[in-house]
């Protein structure tokens, strides 16, 4: 059993332990993504507080993702022509700005919902551009071979910040209020900002760029290359759909808190972290395997629709939570396998387009998804909004499931 142990534990962080460069942007994320969380409980907090209105936090997530609607394409474009390394310090230091301007007015008492949404739509602005970025410079860091490990890495850390920045976030929220958690989230992009500083140039993989992309003709270059690829365009299409109709959770786990269970700041916490846990035990399995397959995005994501629909009817916060788990687990399988398969489809010119489509296909549509997800809970509370995810997510699986091409291999690479 020790033996099993440990080889499990060499092959689920082998990343980490063959990729200096890795291991320390890894390192300074574990700080600033527990900090970006505890942002994003306490902002959701905080427009419950300033207006108590789901359709309010349906346009939270609006305009917090309304940046990828607008520039997701684009920054795709920007990814391939921009050195990663340079791109990601520029973004960070933008989302550090913001948290630093939503830490004074909420201090000095000067928050309102404008401000917040205007702020909101910012930070969108600086993630919009850093996500494409980001996962160029994590294929940089790992190249090929180790790319599915690395993803799920990231989303492990990603997700197993849910667990420890929303349950500190609701603790600090009850006794303090919401201002101090965007000044320790500020703080925390020291972090990431070092290690970025640290990393070391030479030992990141060359790849081919393409500086001289024009945005309409690159992404009409990225998106033929997407058509004539059967796999890679269900997989996107799967994704925009499941992600925009079921993946509201930013909306939806408040009201689950607030109007749903009454629990307060700090059961919303505990849900939120809940989700989180299961996030990154999806993610720790997903890191387990050899590599990305259809097969696990495909049970990723009938799984997350069963499991919506089972949280629908639920009232008991304890119950709820143990739901909201088994869908944390879904979820990262789901989106782990997913941004694998792409990036592996992706040749290195394309690579950044490509990732802004999948981020377009997860995030272009979440205003949409967020305003839709609010409205369905104010008719009908979050039982409608989460049975509505889960059929929808069944549905979409099933199809495309049924129109896979049957000599589509089942694992990328």
């Amino acid at each position: 059993m020790t033996t099993l142990a440990f080889a499990l534990r060499a092959r689920t962080f082998r990343s980490l332990r063959r990729h200096r460069n890795y291991r320390i942007f890894f390192t300074g994320q574990i700080v600033s993504l527990a900090g970006t969380w505890m942002q994003n409980v306490a902002l959701a907090w905080l427009v419950i507080e300033l207006s108590g209105s789901p359709l309010a936090i349906g346009a939270l997530a609006f305009w917090r993702f309304l940046p990828f609607l607008v520039f997701g394409l684009v920054a795709g474009v920007v990814a391939d022509r921009l050195e990663s390394r340079k791109l990601v310090l520029a973004t960070q230091g933008a989302a550090m700005a913001v948290s630093i301007a939503l830490a004074v007015v909420t201090l000095t008492g000067t928050a309102s919902l404008p401000i917040v949404y205007v702020l909101a739509a910012l930070g969108g602005v600086a993630l919009a551009f850093d996500a494409p970025g980001r996962q160029s410079l994590t294929f940089q860091m790992v190249g090929p071979r180790e790319l599915p490990n690395a993803v799920a890495l990231n989303s492990g850390l990603f997700n197993g910040s849910r667990v420890i920045g929303p349950a500190i976030a609701g603790l600090v929220i009850a006794a303090v209020g919401t201002g101090l958690c965007f000044v320790l989230n500020a703080v925390s992009f020291l972090a990431v900002l070092t290690a970025l500083l640290l990393v070391r140039e030479e030992e990141l993989r060359p790849i081919e760029r393409d500086p001289s992309a024009r945005v309409v003709d690159g992404l009409r270059r990225a998106f033929g290359h997407v058509w004539n690829d059967p796999q890679l365009r269900l997989i996107l299409s799967v994704v925009f759909v499941v992600s925009t109709v079921g993946f509201n959770f930013h909306v939806l786990v408040p009201l689950l808190a607030a109007d749903t269970l009454h629990v307060g700041p700090e059961g919303f916490g505990f849900l939120s972290a809940a989700f989180g846990l299961g996030a990154l035990v999806g993610a720790l399995a997903a890191a387990t395997f050899r590599g990305a397959s259809w097969r696990l995005f495909s049970i990723g994501t009938g799984s997350f629709g069963v499991f919506a629909l089972l949280l629908a009817p639920m009232h008991n916060a304890y119950a709820a939570g143990v739901i909201l788990f088994a869908i944390g687990v879904s979820f990262t399988l789901f989106t782990a396998n997913a941004n694998a398969l792409v990036q592996l489809a992706a040749p290195d010119h394309l690579r950044g387009r490509l990732i802004g489509i999948y981020l377009f296909a997860f995030l272009g549509l979440a205003p949409v998804g967020g305003l839709f997800a609010g409205w369905l809970a104010e008719i009908g509370g979050t039982s409608l909004a989460f049975a509505v995810a889960g059929v929808v997510s069944l549905a979409t699986i099933a199809v495309a499931n049924a129109r896979r091409p049957k000599a589509a291999p089942l694992h990328a690479g």
